[in-house]
C-alpha cells in the first residue's frame, strides 16, 4: 500500500501580489475536483475510505486538520490503527496525497477554510463498491483535540 504523501509548493511575491503554486503536482491520474467549505470551524467531516480511488487535498484559504487512517477491514476496521494527522494551510501551499486504503476526514482550524479534492475516480466510480463511511469517532473523540504548547 502506499503511504500519504505531502507534496510542497510555495508562494512567490512581488509588487503586484502574491502567487501561490504546488509545481510539482500531477494533473494526469485527476477525473474530478470538488470544494468544500463548512458553515462553522466545529464541523468535523469524516470519516469516507476507498480502497481504489485516490484523493489529493489542497487548501485554497484557511487552515484544516486532516487525519488518515488505513483500511484493514471496511467492514470492521482496526479500532487501534495508527492515525495520522496532518496540518495544511493556505499560508505553506501544499497538496496531501491521500492512497487509496485510507480513511479521511478533516476539521477546518478556522473560518472560512475552503478545501479541495481532486479526485483520480468519476463519482459513479467512487459511489459504485469504493465507499466506506465510518462516524467522526469511531477511532475516538480525542484525536480530533488540539494540543496546546
Amino acid at each position: 500500500m502506499d503511504e500519504p504523501k505531502v507534496i510542497k509548493g510555495g508562494v512567490a511575491v512581488d509588487d503586484r501580489g502574491w502567487l501561490s503554486f504546488v509545481n510539482d503536482f500531477d494533473f494526469s491520474k485527476i477525473k474530478r475536483f470538488y470544494q468544500v467549505e463548512n458553515h462553522s470551524k466545529d464541523t468535523i467531516r469524516a470519516f469516507h475510505g476507498h480502497l481504489k480511488e485516490e484523493k489529493y487535498v489542497y487548501v485554497a484559504s484557511g487552515d484544516v486538520m486532516i487525519l488518515l487512517v488505513p483500511l484493514d477491514n471496511v467492514e470492521n476496521p482496526d479500532k487501534k490503527a495508527k492515525i495520522e494527522k496532518y496540518i495544511l494551510s493556505s499560508k505553506s501551499p501544499s497538496i496531501l496525497h491521500i492512497p487509496s486504503g485510507y480513511a479521511n476526514g478533516f476539521k477546518a482550524l478556522c473560518d472560512d477554510t475552503k478545501i479541495i479534492f481532486f479526485s483520480t475516480k468519476s463519482l459513479k466510480d467512487s459511489e459504485q463498491n469504493d465507499d466506506y463511511r465510518y462516524s467522526y469517532d469511531y477511532w475516538g473523540k480525542d484525536i480530533w483535540e488540539i494540543i496546546n504548547r
